[in-house]
């Protein structure tokens, strides 16, 4: 069993910048696959970026490429997401999501996921 617990959200400005944190228990996270999804209020959870286990593969929602970063420290289980040149419209709950078995294909599926954190508040000012 994985648990995932999500860190570094906060208040910014636009242009600004944050370091989102998934520090995730359990012996075999290193086989997870995990993803970063988001959810603003009145609309639906959104894909923002995933990284394949070995942290060889990543995918990118389109709007975030270029500004966002993911990647994945195998020794300390963590997953980071780095924000750049941050816009008012990425204002959301952030939640990191870990699976054994989600395919390069299905990165940008939610559903494909079994294991979330509890979310970290990002909110950018105009």
């Amino acid at each position: 069993q994985v648990q995932l617990v999500e860190s570094g959200g906060g208040l910014v400005q636009a242009g600004g910048s944050l370091r989102l944190s998934c520090a995730a228990s359990g012996r075999t996270f290193s086989r997870y696959s995990v993803g970063w999804f988001r959810q603003a209020p009145g609309k639906e959870r959104e894909f923002v970026a995933a990284i394949s286990w070995s942290g060889g593969r990543t995918n990118y929602k389109d709007s975030v490429k270029g500004r966002f970063t993911i990647s994945r420290d195998t020794a300390k289980n963590t997953v980071i997401l780095q924000m750049n040149s941050l816009k008012p419209e990425d204002t959301a709950v952030y939640y990191c999501a870990a699976d054994a078995g989600v395919r390069l294909s299905d990165y940008d599926q939610y559903r494909k996921y079994d294991h979330w954190g509890q979310g970290t508040q990002v909110t950018v000012s105009s």
